[in-house]
């Protein structure tokens, strides 16, 4: 059973190393997506001893994305190879598709009867299905309405952000969330703009954009609309509001020996990330400089990498959107 042209799994196999769900137990993968790694991680389930008893539990906000995971594998294709003495109804590695944002992930586990796990995956990136699906408005190369949203019952849309946010606002976000420099030129090109007609479609916006932005830095790199399209889809999503507390609660529902694995895709998120697990390995709040800890806090976790691990170049001739991608992992102590 394949899910690739769904989409394809960034570092799979570093991310199984890491996992090791051959361990068998409850595994959650935070980000389903189209459950590239989600397959990866029921297939290695199903050849362990008491894979009859491992779980899989698949979260996403995106209806479209439980939709086809839960088509692909909810028919639970994945089969001891020996099943000569289990019943038709036992054979299974189990997996559940819950629709909902990771940041509720306690939760929507307990809702479950689920309160403590063995491994957990978060892929932060934008699913290939959302960026190939033009209507879905996450891509500058295609036009499509302005949209953005990951769950499309979302109130906030990208359309809302481009044509209701003030100069100070939009400036905010592409400068903090975009990481760009020409922030206020985009910003005020937008404002602009928009005063002339509403901007409703993907290639307008970035139209606008790489007129606001100087010709002689357009030369080499990435789209000028990159960073800025970046910061409105983090802001239509919420994506780093709360990112801390989600990356705490995942920590939390590990077990002993539990891994906890989080790829992200620009240095916002890897901030935040390394940090969280800098805190779990040491969190002392001590003088630096005192002879003694005081605190009494010990360390919970290990971090299993100490620096992030990037994709090879022979997935990157395979799979280009790998190429920001940083993957860090702890284990629960």
């Amino acid at each position: 059973m394949a899910i690739d042209t769904y989409h394809v799994p960034i570092m799979a196999n570093e991310v199984m190393e890491l996992l090791k769900p051959e361990r068998g137990g409850i595994y959650v993968d935070g980000t389903l997506g189209g459950g590239g790694h989600s397959e990866r991680i029921l297939s290695i389930l199903s050849k362990n001893d008491n894979y009859n008893k491992s779980l899989l539990v698949g979260i996403d906000r995106d209806g479209d994305a439980i939709e086809e995971a839960s088509r692909k594998l909810g028919q639970n294709e994945f089969y001891s190879e020996d099943k000569s003495n289990l019943k038709e109804t036992e054979d299974k590695v189990k997996f559940e598709a819950i629709r909902g944002n990771f940041f509720d992930m306690k939760q929507l586990l307990s809702e479950k009867g689920i309160y403590s796990v063995d491994g957990i995956l978060l892929d932060l990136g934008v699913s290939s299905h959302q960026l190939d699906t033009p209507e879905r408005g996450f891509s500058y190369h295609e036009d499509a309405p302005l949209d953005m949203r990951m769950d499309k019952r979302a109130a906030l849309s990208a359309y809302d952000v481009v044509n209701g946010y003030s100069f100070e606002q939009l400036t905010r976000i592409i400068r903090e969330y975009g990481e760009e420099k020409f922030a206020s030129r985009i910003a005020k090109h937008i404002i602009n703009e928009r005063e002339k007609e509403k901007i409703n479609s993907t290639v307008r916006l970035a139209d606008i954009i790489k007129g606001a932005i100087p010709a002689s830095t357009r030369r080499d790199g990435p789209h000028p609309a990159r960073r800025t399209f970046q910061a409105i889809r983090i802001e239509v999503n919420g994506e780093l509001e709360g990112l801390s507390k989600a990356i705490s609660d995942a920590h939390d529902l590990l077990n002993k020996d539990g891994v906890l694995c989080v790829i992200t895709f620009h240095s916002l998120e890897d901030r935040i990330v390394k940090q969280q697990f800098k805190v779990f390995e040491n969190p002392c709040i001590c003088d630096p400089h005192a002879p003694i800890c005081t605190c009494g806090r010990k360390p919970t976790a290990q971090i299993l990498t100490r620096k992030p691990i990037i994709a090879d170049e022979e997935e990157l001739e395979l799979n280009p959107r790998a190429r920001s991608a940083k993957l860090r992992a702890i284990r629960k102590i």
